[in-house]
């Protein structure tokens, strides 16, 4: 079995308590990793495998690494990252904002694909690997199980949204996610290198 598919959700999962305000992303999630899955098989198709398939994943890893630095609050310059998605968020967020109020659920759905693409470092880490899953469905299925691992704690969100946003924002969780985003990063350079 591929371990990025057993790590995206987990990464999802830690990832959640720092992107509690998102919500309804996962179909755009899965459409950029379609696109890079299919651009990595198109790019990779001639490549050896084996270096086509660990670079993007090894990549990801030292992304993700530095997102859980960031999480922790250890690298806080790491938000920087997200100015590279502000340029497309600019032409989206006013179709956004079109959508509103949602009061169907064909508008909510878009408006959910709409915050997909909100600049968000732990994405582009998550983005970085989908190339090295060699298919578009590959891509598709690995961001998705990521965006599948941000579910539990989002609809918790909903449900807790005050008590989640105190919670979320205290130093022991954010140093707990940080230190486990760290932690997957390093298994995750790891078991390439073995």
């Amino acid at each position: 079995m591929n371990i990025a598919y057993l790590m995206a959700p987990v990464v999802g999962l830690l990832s959640a308590l720092h992107c509690v305000g998102m919500c309804g992303r996962i179909l755009s999630y899965a459409l950029a990793g379609a696109l890079l899955g299919w651009l990595g098989a198109f790019l990779f198709a001639s490549v050896n495998t084996a270096v086509a398939v660990w670079l993007p994943r090894a990549a990801a890893a030292v992304f993700a690494v530095a997102v859980g630095f960031y999480i922790a609050g250890w690298f806080p310059r790491f938000a920087r990252v997200e100015q590279i998605g502000e340029p497309p968020w600019r032409t989206l967020e006013p179709v956004g904002r079109r959508l509103l109020p949602v009061r169907t659920r064909v508008r909510a759905l878009l408006y959910g694909m709409v915050w997909g693409w909100l600049p968000r470092g732990l994405v582009y880490a998550m983005l970085l690997a989908a190339p090295a899953q060699s298919s578009a469905v590959g891509g598709a299925v690995y961001m998705a199980l990521f965006g599948l691992g941000t579910l539990p704690v989002m609809l918790g969100a909903g449900l807790l949204a005050g008590r989640m946003r105190g919670f979320a924002g205290k130093r022991a969780p954010r140093l707990v996610g940080g230190l486990a985003a760290v932690g997957l990063g390093l298994f995750t350079l790891w078991s390439q290198s073995i």
